[in-house]
């Protein structure tokens, strides 16, 4: 039986926690080496009713259940490839297709699903994982699922869940997995010493160029190119696997991710006379877990393989990974790296040959907005309106102050008496309708409310310069008063006041409801400075009274209008629409 490290006790905490207050999906992210199998373990030995582990392999399947019988508990396996179909036992550990294909065995109420790898569950409906989820939630609309990975994150979807743990939005978009309620960075897991440190090493001089290919959604990458972009670097493969021979002869065991089968078989010619084997996807299994079994038992030394052995393969003695394949996936490039992080006996650290050009931050995956530049780097900014400290990339000054910073939009939440989520969505930079008043993100191009098509301020002025009677001010003052139109009805008279002291004039009635609403939409909102704060004054003293609160534009257009100029439009923040 074994015994829960501290954060993984944390983890086990968080998930109960968690569920005794919530039904909606949640997950878990670990580093890979960070023993989930053991808080798997843990909680399906605490649940109360029946537990499904589902995994995607056998290996996963065999591993989990292990785990849990170490607890000197018995669970049932349902498993094709491990040629085990049963379900009699409180607890199942089961591979996701055994039980797609077998879903009328499983028809009683199970009160906990555990996924995982649950990055590997699709959004898609008539996928094996969500079927299986489906069945599952028919027979117990209230059963508590939950997701642990290494990687809560998707090529071409990003996150995989909405809501972080502390307080933060990931991403607007509804996903399966609600919340992430633990997050172990890999970071603690070094610092700790419960992970070996990898170092990465690359080896570009002498690597491959796939830079011209174009990967899949799921980041893959046409066999046939590889093929050929490995074919036109034929001296440089026996280099690579000459100058890994000669690294690798202090290390322990060495995996190789070869691009092809083709390519993983030149490899194995150069290769030799050195203790090796290879494992592709059309390896009969029996031979695959002869090799595999031989590997973990350092009987060989080298292992090559092309697309399979990235999760669910555990041999902690590998120190030594070369990586002669690309990929657009970060999520598959950390699971490589995740091969040689485990501890071992002797094993200092574990060395990552990359020679096919991956260029990843294992420590800070960017999912979000690109870095803009070289001299950026992550500044901490407080949102005015809720609080959250939203991390963006910015730049400071010698003295550790921020300069700037290129955040967009807040990504805090808060939580409703329903259990339900609350997006802040204060924007930092915003682009104003000009037809509705609402704010949009700075790269929209058409209003989230009202659909009209948004214009960017720069471009405005460029028309506006190509124009005869247009008339471009560069506005520095804003001056308000209040007063009454000739029927008697409220008004606001605005002073716009020009760089060389001219002033133009705009007036907006507010005797009704219509007025009072178009003033605050399209004057108040844009002109507003505090934007955080509400702002709903339409009596023209008290409007004048907070003055303050109000900005005057950068630019002003106004049109020839008879013997006057009217005010045309008017453009705030020029600058931000540039970087």
């Amino acid at each position: 039986m074994y015994t829960l490290r501290p954060y993984q006790q944390d983890a086990v905490r968080a998930t109960v926690h968690y569920f005794r207050q919530h039904t909606t999906p949640a997950l878990l992210t670990l580093s890979t080496g960070a023993g989930k199998s053991l808080i798997i373990a843990e909680l399906a030995r605490i649940a109360k009713g029946r537990v499904l582990v589902l995994a995607h392999v056998k290996e996963l399947v065999e591993q989990n259940h292990d785990k849990y019988e170490s607890y000197g508990l018995k669970a049932s396996i349902f498993s094709a490839g491990l040629g085990r179909k049963e379900n009699q036992n409180q607890v199942v550990f089961a591979s996701v297709q055994s039980i797609a294909n077998s879903l009328v065995q499983f028809s009683d109420a199970f009160s906990l699903l555990v996924i995982d790898e649950c990055h590997r569950v699709p959004e898609d409906e008539n996928s094996s994982y969500r079927r299986v989820i489906d069945h599952l939630q028919k027979n117990n609309p209230n059963i508590k699922v939950l997701g642990l990975t290494a990687t809560p994150y998707r090529l071409g979807v990003g996150w995989i869940y909405q809501y972080h743990t502390r307080g933060q939005v990931r991403t607007e978009q509804p996903r399966f997995f609600r919340d992430c309620i633990f997050d172990l960075p890999i970071r603690f897991l070094l610092d700790e010493k419960y992970l070996t440190k990898p170092k990465i090493m690359d080896m570009a001089v002498i690597g491959y160029d796939f830079s011209s290919l174009c990967s899949s959604e799921t980041g893959h990458y046409p066999e046939a190119a590889l093929d050929h972009v490995v074919k036109q670097s034929q001296r440089v493969t026996p280099k690579i696997i000459e100058q890994v021979i000669e690294t690798a002869k202090d290390r322990l065991g060495v995996m190789i991710f070869a691009s092809t089968v083709n390519h993983a078989q030149e490899i194995m010619g150069y290769l030799g006379q050195e203790n090796a084997a290879l494992v592709i996807g059309d390896t009969p299994l029996e031979e695959r877990d002869r090799i595999i079994n031989a590997f973990k038992q350092r009987q060989i030394k080298y292992l090559v393989n092309v697309s399979v052995l990235t999760t669910g393969f555990d041999a902690p003695h590998v120190d030594l990974i070369a990586i002669l394949r690309p990929t657009a996936s970060l999520s598959l490039y950390q699971q490589i790296v995740g091969r040689g992080l485990r501890l071992f006996a002797g094993k200092q650290d574990c060395l990552v040959m990359e020679f096919a050009g991956n260029c990843y931050d294992i420590y800070q995956p960017e999912l979000g907005d690109p870095k803009p530049d070289s001299d950026s780097e992550m500044v901490t900014i407080p949102c005015p309106a809720c609080g959250f400290k939203n991390n963006f990339w910015g730049k400071v000054d010698p003295a550790g102050f921020v300069i700037e910073h290129y955040g967009r939009q807040c990504q805090g939440f808060s939580s409703d008496e329903q259990d339900g989520r609350i997006i802040c969505g204060y924007r930092f930079r915003a682009k104003f309708c000009e037809l509705c008043g609402s704010d949009n993100d700075i790269a929209a191009r058409v209003c989230h409310e009202c659909d009209h098509v948004l214009v960017d301020p720069d471009k405005k002025l460029r028309e506006a310069l190509k124009l005869k009677d247009a008339l471009i001010i560069k506005c520095v003052e804003l001056r308000l008063e209040p007063g009454k139109n000739k029927y008697g009805k409220p008004q606001l008279k605005v002073i716009y006041i020009s760089d060389d002291g001219a002033e133009f004039n705009e007036f907006w009635q507010l005797a009704t409801k219509n007025h009072k609403t178009d003033f605050l939409s399209k004057f108040i909102k844009p002109h507003l400075i505090d934007r955080h704060r509400p702002f709903t004054e339409t009596a023209p003293t008290k409007v004048v009274n907070n003055q303050h609160r109000l900005r005057p534009p950068e630019i002003i257009i106004a049109r020839k209008n008879g013997r006057f100029w009217t005010i045309r439009d008017k453009l705030f923040d020029l600058n931000q629409y540039q970087n």
